[in-house]
C-alpha cells in the first residue's frame, strides 16, 4: 500500500467519524420506540398503513433488501449495537420458541405513540393511527419476555446490570398525527406533559423491573423535516431560521425536550442507584444541518433523497416507494431519506455522537454508579 493510499483511507475514516470497536460494556440491549428504531415489528404486526417499507429502495444501502427499517440502511440503534460488539437487535414479533435473543430485543414499532391508542380515539383521531402498539404495549411485551430471561431477583439483577435500555425516541408520532390533520401548536403544547409523563412512567417501570442503565432520547428538530416543511410552508421569511427550518416547530420540539430533561432529572433523584442518560437527538441532527459539507452531506440537507418532487422532494401523492417516486443515486450524501426519516449516513453520525458522549448527558460510556 502506498503512503498516499494509506493517507486517503485514514482520512476517509476520520472524516466519516467511524469509531473503533468498543469493549463490550453491555451484553444486552432492549429498545422501545417508533419508526426511528423499528427493525421489523411494524411489518410483522400485519399493519398495512405503510407497506412500502417492505420493499426496495428501503434497506438498499446496507442490507440490499428491505428489513422493515424506515431508512435506506441501518438506524441509530443498529450502530449502538455494533459499537458494543453486539448483533443487530431482532424485532420482538420475530421471536419464536427456541430462538436465541440472548443479546437483547427490539420492541419498537413504526407509527407507535407514547400515549395509549385510547387517548387518540377519545380525541376522535384514532382512525389515523398506524398501529395500536403504543409504549405501554411494548412494556407489556418486555414483561412477558422477562420471565424467559431470568427467574429469581438475584438472576434478574445480574442480567440487567449488563443491559442497556433505550426508551425512544418516542412521542414524535403523538404530535405528528394531530399536526398532520391541522392541529395547532397551541393545542399540541397541552399534550406535551401527557406525552412526557408516559415516557417517564415507562422509564420508571423499567427501573422497577430491574433496569440499571437507561438512555432516553429527545425529539428531532421537526421544523427541519421535509414533511413539515412541505405541509407548513409559509410565504413569510421570518418563519424560517437561517438554515431554512421552521422556527415555530423547532421551538415546539425544544419545549418537549426541555420538559423531558426536567422530568428525567427528577427521576434520577428518585432512583439514585441508576444511570439515566438523556440523548440529545435535536442537537446531534442540528449539527449536521448547520455544517453539512463538513460531514460529507453535499447532496441535500432539507430535501429528501427518496420522493416524488416538490421543493423538498416530498409529497403525499408520490411518497418514497410509491409510484412516481425516485430514490437518489447516493443516499449517503443526504440527511433526509424519505421526508420523515433520515438516511443511514445521518443516523451513523448521530449514533457516534451519542456513543462518544458529545450528545449524551451523562455520557453513555461513563461508568455506572456501581462501577465507580
Amino acid at each position: 500500500m502506498t503512503m498516499r493510499l494509506h493517507f486517503l483511507i485514514l482520512s476517509f475514516f476520520l472524516i466519516r467519524g467511524i469509531a473503533a470497536p468498543s469493549p463490550r460494556k453491555y451484553e444486552h440491549i432492549f429498545n422501545f420506540g417508533d419508526s426511528l428504531s423499528d427493525t421489523g415489528n411494524f411489518l410483522l404486526s400485519g399493519a398495512l398503513a405503510f407497506p412500502v417499507i417492505g420493499k426496495l429502495p428501503y434497506g438498499e444501502t446496507f442490507f440490499s433488501h428491505s428489513t422493515g427499517r424506515c431508512s435506506d440502511g441501518r438506524l441509530v440503534i443498529d450502530f449502538i449495537a455494533e459499537a458494543f460488539s453486539l448483533p443487530l437487535l431482532p424485532p420482538y414479533l420475530a421471536l419464536t420458541k427456541g430462538q436465541s435473543f440472548q443479546h437483547g430485543v427490539n420492541f419498537a414499532v413504526a407509527g407507535a405513540t407514547a400515549l395509549n391508542s385510547e387517548f387518540f380515539h377519545e380525541q376522535k383521531i384514532g382512525a389515523i393511527l398506524w398501529t395500536n402498539d403504543s409504549l405501554s404495549v411494548q412494556l407489556g411485551w418486555f414483561r412477558k419476555l422477562k420471565s424467559t430471561l431470568c427467574t429469581t431477583k438475584q438472576d434478574c439483577d445480574e442480567f440487567f446490570k449488563k443491559s442497556l435500555f433505550v426508551v425512544g425516541e418516542i412521542g414524535g408520532n403523538d404530535y405528528n398525527y394531530p399536526f398532520f390533520i391541522g392541529g395547532s401548536i397551541e393545542l399540541l403544547n397541552s399534550m406535551v406533559p401527557l406525552v412526557v409523563g408516559e415516557i417517564i412512567n415507562t422509564t420508571s417501570a423499567l427501573i422497577e423491573e430491574g433496569a440499571v442503565e437507561l438512555m432516553v432520547p429527545g425529539n428531532f428538530p421537526i421544523g427541519c423535516s421535509a414533511v413539515y416543511l412541505t405541509l407548513f410552508q409559509s410565504p413569510n421569511k421570518a418563519d424560517y431560521d437561517p438554515h431554512g427550518c421552521l422556527k415555530a416547530y423547532n421551538a415546539f420540539a425544544t419545549y418537549h425536550n426541555n420538559q423531558l430533561k426536567k422530568d428525567l432529572e427528577m427521576l434520577r433523584k428518585k432512583y439514585p442507584h441508576t444511570k439515566i442518560v438523556y440523548a440529545d437527538y435535536y442537537s446531534a441532527a442540528l449539527r449536521l444541518l448547520h455544517t453539512p459539507m463538513h460531514h460529507g452531506f453535499y447532496g441535500g440537507t432539507l430535501q429528501a433523497c427518496c420522493g416524488g418532487g416538490g421543493p423538498y422532494n416530498f409529497n403525499f401523492s408520490a411518497r418514497c416507494g410509491h409510484t412516481g417516486s425516485v430514490a437518489c443515486e447516493n443516499p449517503s450524501a443526504y440527511l433526509n431519506w424519505d421526508g420523515i426519516h433520515l438516511t443511514e449516513a445521518a443516523y451513523h453520525y448521530i449514533a457516534m455522537g451519542l456513543i462518544n458522549g458529545t450528545f449524551t448527558s451523562p455520557p453513555l460510556m461513563s461508568p455506572a454508579l456501581g462501577d465507580k
